[in-house]
């Protein structure tokens, strides 16, 4: 049983559903599962400390699966940049074939990804960077709705008129990301405009989610009203779970703090302790609005097998029988 899109016709997989890049969480025991699953998963490269890392993280993912995975690449501005073009170059020698870009312009990449053969699926916010990416040759695009977990942009549009809106305007495989976490979420995008659905907070919640069993519970626990948007005052908008550090966060920063002022509160290195050591009152953590729709703690397997199965019984039962015999006579 499978769905299938021109997402995964492009890229090569069984269903159309991606779990997208997330720091400290797209380690190699996560992305073999969602690709045994035959869905699409990506490491995140820049959770390994090195390329050398990375590389060793792509060897560990194939002793996992022969299943197609890709590798996220995140551009951000940095005062002291990541080396990007190693990270790249361990993609290239690595044999990778897919490329999760995300952050700034995926331009200075793009050559060398398709010199060999890789396909490039970048993350944009806003229809006007999608285009923009399909214009620069991107063979997909992923587009992010103001319910996602990370970086949402500074529109505020949500999916519901963000899908189908980059939907016009797009002609290459477009998958919807921000909200989704079941099959409802995944026959919506699709009868949206979207070729599929990429996931990030759902896929946390999974008994291969190298996050620790209390931050799963606190997902499951929490609802659709557990997040804050940080950094609103500074234009660099980031959805983060509810807690004690991201609430101290936004009362700074609205009372007219600069980053400078919240820098130590909101360190990478106390959200990995987050996931790490299970306190959720550690650090800042990403997590979505989609909260409110996880119930369980699912293998990888089960979550996808599960959403698709749910997904045909929808489209072909429910919304099937909505068609009356009037209308199917004059289809």
């Amino acid at each position: 049983m499978a769905l299938k899109t021109k997402f995964t016709e492009t890229f090569g997989i069984e269903h159309p559903i991606a779990q997208g890049g997330m720091q400290w969480v797209g380690r190699a025991e996560l992305v073999a599962a969602v690709a045994n699953s035959g869905a699409l998963g990506f490491l995140t490269a820049l959770t390994q400390p090195t390329p050398a890392d990375l590389a060793r993280e792509i060897d560990r993912t194939r002793e996992l699966t022969d299943k197609p995975f890709g590798v996220n690449l995140t551009i951000l501005p940095a005062i002291t940049p990541p080396p990007y073009d190693e990270y790249r170059q361990v993609i290239v020698d690595a044999g990778i074939k897919i490329v999760e870009t995300a952050g700034s312009n995926p331009a200075p990449h793009l050559p060398m990804f398709h010199d060999h053969g890789i396909k490039v699926l970048h993350k944009c916010t806003s229809v006007r960077h999608a285009i923009k990416a399909q214009n620069l040759g991107v063979d997909g695009i992923s587009i992010d709705g103001f319910e996602c977990a990370g970086h949402p942009g500074e529109d505020d549009v949500p999916g519901l008129v963000l899908i189908p809106a980059a939907a016009k305007e797009i002609e290459i495989p477009m998958i919807a990301s921000g909200g989704f976490g079941d099959a409802r979420g995944l026959v919506a995008a699709l009868a949206l405009g979207a070729d599929g659905v990429n996931m990030g907070t759902r896929f946390m919640c999974t008994v291969e989610s190298p996050i620790h069993q209390n931050i799963k519970q606190a997902i499951v626990d929490g609802n659709e009203l557990g997040t804050e948007l940080i950094f609103r005052s500074l234009h660099n908008t980031a959805r983060v779970a509810s807690n004690a550090v991201s609430r101290e966060v936004v009362e700074i920063l609205k009372g007219g703090g600069q980053f400078g002022d919240v820098m130590e509160l909101v360190a990478g290195a106390r959200g990995r302790k987050v996931f790490e050591d299970g306190d959720p009152d550690a650090g800042i953590w990403t997590v979505g609005t989609v909260m409110g729709l996880i119930n369980d703690i699912p293998t990888c397997g089960e979550l996808v097998s599960r959403m698709v199965s749910e997904a045909e019984e929808i489209i072909t039962g429910r919304l099937g029988g909505m068609v009356t015999a009037s209308a199917k006579a004059l289809a």
